[in-house]
């Protein structure tokens, strides 16, 4: 896949299970075999053995917990009604001219 794809929660743990299952490949190889970066692998194992054979996916819901949950949709509706916000600024200024 190209830089800057986004790949399946399933997808990761499957590709951390495989480098797993073959500890005579070396990240490099795996990563290959794969058709991924080292990098990108290593990060996953790394998360994997962080978060207990899970690795988290961005935008899929992880948070520490409930409060971490409502914090990020409050920080979300605060940046959503400031852009309203600053759109009826601009449409006031246009009107009022």
């Amino acid at each position: 896949m190209s830089k800057g794809s986004k790949y399946s929660q399933q997808f990761k743990e499957d590709a951390v299970r495989y480098k797993k299952d073959h500890p005579e490949l070396t990240a490099k190889q795996a990563a290959d075999n794969l058709g991924i970066s080292e990098s990108a692998l290593k990060h996953w194992i790394h998360s994997a053995k962080v978060n207990n054979g899970s690795v988290p996916s961005p935008g899929s819901g992880n948070y520490a917990s409930e409060e971490a949950r409502e914090i990020a949709r409050l920080k979300r509706e605060l940046r959503d009604t400031k852009d309203a916000l600053e759109v009826l600024k601009k449409a006031i200024s246009i009107l009022g001219k």
